[in-house]
């Protein structure tokens, strides 16, 4: 086996090359590091274009019933949209837009507490940079809704509906702010 120097070196070429084989087989391998950056990048790559892909459908979907509240017809908007939350039950969207269609008609506490609702659901329409974000529509609402209805918690403290608008009213501050749930 290694009767001379010929032999001995023959042997530790071997040796070397099923080494460097065994390395880059095993950087190249799924588990090894090249493909890792590439799977990331490719699963970074599909989560926005599903992000993308949900934010055309709903624009889509709920087209008809913003073009209803354009309008000015707000209970039609109200109806329609009634029809699709319950086509797509726990889609966000029919929460907040229900709560836009509230305010506009002057219930206060109902939308904000289907805004809690929306936002409970996806936190998209508070993001700044998303093509969803209501951010400033709930910045004015919070806003309203601490003057109007944080005025007559205090003057009602036993009033539990006001307390539950109050407790509402702080869960969309704190998401504004950055909180979490």
């Amino acid at each position: 086996m290694f009767k001379d120097r010929f032999d001995r070196l023959l042997w530790l070429l071997l040796a070397v090359a099923i080494t460097a084989l065994l390395i880059l087989l095993g950087t190249h391998s799924p588990g090894g590091g090249n493909d890792r950056s590439a799977t990331g990048l490719n699963k970074a790559l599909e989560r926005e274009m599903a992000y993308q892909a949900r934010v055309a459908l709903l624009q889509k979907l709920y087209a008809p019933v913003e073009n209803l509240c354009k309008s000015g017809d707000l209970q039609g908007a109200l109806f329609r949209l009634d029809e699709l939350a319950r086509t797509y039950p726990g889609e966000a969207h029919s929460h907040i837009l229900k709560g836009e269609i509230l305010h506009q008609l002057g219930a206060r506490e109902e939308a904000i507490a289907s805004y809690v609702q929306g936002i409970k659901l996806s936190g998209d329409y508070i993001d700044k940079k998303s093509p969803l974000s209501r951010h400033d529509d709930i910045r004015r609402l919070v806003d309203e809704g601490l003057k109007d209805i944080g005025g007559r918690a205090k003057a009602n403290p036993g009033n539990a509906s006001l307390a539950a608008a109050m407790k509402n009213v702080y869960y969309l501050q704190s998401r504004l702010a950055g909180g979490c749930e």
